[in-house]
């Protein structure tokens, strides 16, 4: 393993996620151990991404399709400079939706009134 980098959370836990090279070529200084103190915290690094799949979801969710249900599914690679970034997982980024509808569910028989003639 490269390294680490140590996000702290809004209520000061500690999240070590594996260290991402950038692709500048610089490096950020690490302490002693190899772990590098990120410049965000969690949740802030996970904002960007948050956003990215609120706006999938209502691309999804509106228009004409209409489904019961939408899958979202990106890797996310997190890093102490930039926060969060979608991964590619390919030379494009990396992005699987699944769209379900569940089958119309049969008409319900109705029932004879009581007190009907037969």
């Amino acid at each position: 393993m490269d390294g680490l980098v140590e996000f702290k959370t809004d209520d000061g836990a500690v999240v070590a996620v594996e260290a991402v090279e950038g692709a500048s070529g610089s490096r950020l200084v690490a302490r002693g151990d190899g772990t590098v103190q990120a410049a965000r915290t969690f949740e802030g690094a996970l904002d960007g991404v948050r956003a990215a799949a609120e706006s999938a979801l209502r691309v999804f969710r509106d228009g004409s399709l209409k489904p019961d249900g939408v899958e979202i599914e990106f890797g996310v690679k997190l890093a102490a400079e930039t926060g969060a970034f979608i991964a590619k997982g390919t030379a494009e980024g990396h992005l699987v939706v699944r769209l379900t509808w569940s089958p119309s569910a049969p008409a319900a028989p109705s029932a004879p009134e009581a007190g009907a003639a037969s």
